[in-house]
């Protein structure tokens, strides 16, 4: 990897990694739903001036029936799950939380996809489902059980989304399906927005960090994100699954004040081996790897 391989992926790191504060600054203020909807609608503006060119305009409708199933699993949906979780979770356990998504895609590759699973994989898997265990519990005072529940099904989402990409859109413009789906995802949820407006007008501080969240982390992000796929490769740009939560927790104590607690660094140290055994040596993991890279920032 160049040097400004490694300047865009740290920066990538850092600006996914900070998503998780600034959904837990806005959600308050907006609403899980409006906040969604605005983000999902003006990222989806931050990708027009890329989609409106003939040759991306031409791949629109072979790739509709895509754009319908990520604008639901990958943005709207988990989206969603994910600002509701902010109201129950410190954005440093949301970090670790969003985690899991690698864990959980190898165990459905596994039953969906028909992938073999190595012993190192299976020893992976074991530490992972233990690992959620401990993050779910609510005495670590980190998290409630809703919040955390909101949060492993939003991962759940980003897992079979990086399955279906796998299984059905291997070959398929990223600009296309990931642009389109944003502002299909917002536009699914403009009607349910409509009757969760919020009683009073948001800070600014919240409007601020709408703007970074939809702009900044989704549109900007995502672009980055197809960028580094396309100069190195999906394998090794999924090393972003473990630097987010780093990220994410450094974000939070300096801006949020929130706790570094050794209770943390020893999820996030027992995250980064399990991601390691699940990246194994075996043909199924360079598939795996590369679906866990292709999950939402959050």
């Amino acid at each position: 990897m160049e040097s400004k391989d490694w300047f865009l992926l740290i920066a990538l790191a850092a600006i996914w990694g900070s998503a998780f504060m600034f959904i837990k600054i806005s959600a308050v203020d907006f609403g899980p739903i409006l906040l969604v909807t605005l983000r999902l609608l003006i990222a989806g503006l931050v990708f027009m001036p890329l989609l409106l060119r003939q040759k991306y305009r031409l791949l629109f409708k072979s790739h509709l029936p895509g754009i319908i199933i990520i604008a639901i699993f990958s943005n709207a949906l988990p989206f969603t799950l994910f600002a509701f979780a902010s109201l129950g979770a410190t954005s440093n356990m949301l970090g670790i939380l969003n985690g899991t998504t690698a864990f959980l895609t190898t165990v459905i590759a596994y039953f969906w996809l028909n992938e073999s699973i190595s012993s190192k994989q299976i020893i992976g898997l074991c530490l992972g489902f233990m690992g959620v265990i401990i993050l779910v519990n609510p005495a670590n005072g980190s998290s409630t059980i809703i919040a955390s529940t909101c949060a492993l099904i939003g991962s759940l989402c980003y897992a079979f989304n990086g399955n279906y990409l796998q299984k059905f859109h291997s070959n398929s413009n990223k600009k296309v399906l990931i642009g389109w789906s944003m502002l299909f995802g917002g536009l699914f949820m403009t009607p349910i927005a409509v009757f969760n407006l919020p009683d009073a007008m948001p800070s600014l501080n919240s409007f601020l960090a709408l703007l970074w969240l939809a702009v900044v982390s989704t549109g900007i992000g995502y672009l980055g994100y197809i960028r580094l796929i396309d100069r190195i490769g999906a394998v090794k740009t999924s090393t972003l699954t473990y630097l987010l939560p780093v990220f994410s927790i450094l974000w939070g104590a300096i801006f949020l004040q929130e706790r570094c607690t050794p209770l943390v660094v020893s999820k996030i140290c027992l995250r980064r081996l399990v991601y390691m055994l699940l990246k194994s040596s075996t043909r199924s993991s360079d598939s795996t790897a590369t679906k866990a890279s292709q999950i939402s920032p959050n």
